[in-house]
């Protein structure tokens, strides 16, 4: 019971919000392929949803959700071993879990990251013990080179490697006391983001509907800009949660976050059935894909807080720290008085 109080006490607020973030922008994505969505008409409203879509979305938020993998790896390690336990073992059944969740998944998402996660974090392992130094510069020049190749698969393993720096530096544990370097680091990638999607546009200037060769050159350089218009949008995201009001106003998603693994598999359980009981495969167009995604939104940041309310784990969490320590943790809060 102490050991469960003490975990959830010391969960690092801004992560969670962050994960949730990341996942309100991934169902966008993943909500195409899943439903079949129907492609734009020329000079419609949903041909410029499109653009939106893969200027802004795709590519950034599971770079943000990847880094994130890599935050929670070092913390997890981190603090299981200050408690005496052997954090390595524990991360070996962890991602075993984890990697069973993405079998089951993936039989229903062809896209899902799971599994992908769970066996590069057996390449990042060693990388615990590595100097924070060595991993950032690492990762940084990893993360380059491999970019260029516009495969978000090859993309994993740095991108895990930063957030494991990230962890290593405290980042996310001294926000208050960092918060000009974020600033700069935001201006910086501000200034970036803003000339690769520039680049990127020009390959929509002759567009009138996504289908033709150019948009292939298109979805590349989206991919490979990625990181750094995730990385501005973490730190706008971080400087924002510094705000009281915000902070309060964004509530619901650190619920969201905290629940992360449950609501990304039930993302695409929620868009699955929607499909069938609405019959939209085929036959939904982007801009309802969207209005479909909203809908999906209040469903879960509603379940999620009200969820928080009464339990201490999301099911799929509960599960998860289940496998994870071998024995079944108290998942009720239970009232004081």
């Amino acid at each position: 019971m102490g050991r469960n109080a003490m975990d959830i006490s010391n969960r690092i607020d801004t992560l969670d919000y962050l994960r949730g973030f990341a996942l309100m922008g991934i169902i966008l994505v993943n909500i195409i392929p899943l439903l079949s969505v129907t492609p734009p008409e020329p000079t419609s409203l949903d041909v410029s949803y499109w653009r939106l879509l893969y200027l802004f979305v795709e590519g950034r938020f599971y770079t943000i959700f990847t880094f994130l993998f890599g935050v929670g790896f070092y913390l997890f390690i981190s603090r299981a071993n200050a408690k005496g336990k052997n954090g390595y073992v524990l991360f070996m059944r962890r991602i075993l879990a984890l990697f069973i969740f993405g079998l089951i998944h993936v039989q229903f998402q062809q896209g899902e990251a799971l599994s992908i996660y769970a066996i590069c974090g057996l390449f990042i392992l060693p990388f615990y013990k590595a100097n924070k130094i060595v991993n950032l510069v690492f990762g940084t020049v990893m993360l380059i080179v491999l970019s260029i190749f516009s495969n978000k698969i090859f993309m994993v393993v740095p991108l895990m490697l930063l957030g494991i720096a990230a962890g290593q530096f405290q980042v996310f544990e001294r926000i208050a006391h960092r918060l000009k370097g974020i600033v700069i680091f935001t201006s910086i990638m501000a200034v970036l983001s803003g000339m690769g999607l520039i680049y990127q546009y020009q390959h929509l200037s002759v567009m009138t509907a996504p289908n033709n060769l150019e948009v292939q050159r298109f979805y590349n350089i989206g991919i490979t800009i990625g990181p750094i218009v995730s990385a501005f949008y973490i730190g706008v995201f971080i400087l924002l949660l510094q705000i009281p009001i915000v902070r309060k106003v964004l509530s619901p998603l650190k619920s969201y976050g905290r629940m992360a693994l449950t609501n990304y598999v039930s993302q695409t359980a929620l868009i699955l059935l929607a499909g069938e009981a609405l019959n939209l495969f085929n036959r939904i167009t982007y801009v309802q894909s969207l209005f479909l995604c909203m809908a999906i939104y209040i469903i879960q940041l509603i379940f999620s807080t009200l969820w928080l309310r009464f339990f201490r784990f999301g099911p799929l969490e509960w599960i998860w720290r289940m496998v994870t320590y071998l024995q079944v943790p108290p998942i009720r809060i239970k009232e004081r008085g």
